[in-house]
């Protein structure tokens, strides 16, 4: 498997991206803050998008937060092995290339990529491909 670093979903496919991803089921976003790694694991919330924010309003307990949409400039496509495993994730970036947070593709209880986010997350990606 090859780490695939482009093509990516710029600003104005962001949005879409995030109002699907809870319809894909557990996943796993980790969040990067000042050398700090903040790892959610279970389905990425809903969200509203009001005031430039995606406003993340999952269950309680859960995962919040809001998203300034601006600040999100592209998503990359990470595809390589982690510890082993065939491992993809969304990369949401900054204007700078700096990572903000990635979400994941989840695994079934064991340990295998669900199927069902891997052939959507192939598909997004290969809608990309000149």
């Amino acid at each position: 498997m090859n780490q695939s670093v482009e093509p990516a979903l710029q600003q104005d496919q962001v949005l879409p991206l995030l109002e699907a991803l809870p319809r894909w089921g557990n996943t796993v976003t980790i969040v990067f803050s000042g050398g700090c790694v903040f790892e959610f694991k279970g389905p990425f919330p809903d969200g509203e998008h009001a005031e430039g924010f995606y406003n993340l309003d999952g269950p309680v307990p859960g995962f919040h937060g809001h998203l300034r949409l601006e600040a999100l400039q592209r998503v990359r496509f990470q595809d390589k092995p982690h510890r082993g495993s065939d491992s993809y994730a969304f990369v949401f970036e900054d204007g700078s290339g700096h990572t903000v947070f990635k979400v994941f593709l989840g695994r079934d209880s064991e340990g295998v990529i669900i199927p069902a986010q891997l052939e959507e997350f192939q598909r997004i990606r290969s809608t990309l491909i000149v």
